[in-house]
């Protein structure tokens, strides 16, 4: 019987829609700072739901985003209380893992802005460094080049605990990165750094479709989680942009979004879960199929 991590939906987006306030550019760092308790609430939401991972909230946590309000010498207090509020809810759960959340330096959806690979590296390893205690391992997320992907991959090898990478597809084209180059040409990076596993996120499922028989090419463990969203717009790509600017999928119910999961399942797929606009019951929805066909969840 096949074994499947499942893991949580949406961290950030959930909180934003959860505290009812005016979206910000900092996004669910704002709410955590308003809101600590809310994100262990989410959390245990998606425990309850069947998910054996909680993600920190930690996706925008960096240095450069807080620099640009002016608090960025709260870097140690925020990364900590994600880490309070994850491990918490875990330990409320009685079992689970929490996966060490890494987002873009700069912004999502973003290749253009090619952060120096070097630069990169120092300021991932500060993160991955604080992370690494308190975490089962470390997630970098919403990956959209190759040039990312080196930065996020030399700054958190040494870190001695399994490190996923989840790479952002093109919304029209899932056998492209977001940057336009080939998924196909990330092997020679995961051969090299030899991540632990290796993952598609915050993609149309349809894009993902497309994309996951590359990953299932690199003999190393893949899986996916989607977006909700419909697409990913010219607006949200903008300096400093807020999710206002986007807009979530009225289809993409939590039956409809199991049926594309199942999908990567039977390609070999054994890490699977939600990102942005996939809530807890998107979750439940997986973990009840997931046990009717037989799969093992771990």
């Amino acid at each position: 019987m096949t074994e499947i991590t499942l893991l949580d939906g949406s961290i950030g987006q959930e909180l934003v829609k959860r505290s009812e306030d005016r979206a910000t550019p900092l996004w669910s760092t704002q709410v955590m700072i308003d809101y600590p308790d809310l994100v262990g609430a989410v959390h245990a939401d998606y425990f309850a739901a069947g998910a054996t991972i909680a993600t920190t909230n930690t996706y925008a946590v960096h240095r450069n985003r807080l620099e640009r309000v002016g608090l960025e010498d709260q870097l140690t207090h925020l990364l900590n209380t994600a880490l309070d509020q994850a491990g918490a809810a875990r330990d409320a759960n009685g079992s689970g893992r929490v996966a060490g959340a890494l987002g873009p330096l700069l912004a999502s959806f973003r290749p253009d802005l090619k952060p120096d690979v070097a630069l990169a590296a120092d300021r991932y390893r500060e993160i991955a460094d604080l992370l690494v205690d308190r975490v089962d391992l470390v997630l970098a997320e919403t990956v959209s080049s190759l040039q990312e992907a080196e930065g996020v991959l030399q700054g958190t090898m040494h870190i001695g605990k399994p490190l996923w990478i989840s790479f952002s597809l093109d919304d029209d084209d899932g056998s492209k990165l977001r940057s336009g180059e080939p998924l196909k040409e990330i092997a020679p990076l995961i051969a090299t750094y030899k991540p632990a596993a290796v993952l598609l996120n915050c993609s149309l499922p349809e894009s993902i479709n497309k994309g996951l028989p590359f990953l299932a090419e690199l003999g190393v463990p893949f899986g996916a989680y989607a977006n909700g969203f419909e697409r990913i717009t010219e607006a949200f790509k903008a300096d400093a942009p807020t999710v206002d600017a986007l807009q979530a999928r009225a289809d993409l119910t939590p039956a409809a979004y199991a049926d594309y999961v199942m999908e990567w399942v039977d390609q070999g797929a054994t890490i699977i879960g939600g990102c942005c606009e996939v809530g807890p019951a998107h979750i439940a929805e997986i973990d009840r199929r997931l046990r009717a066909a037989g799969c093992i969840i771990v």
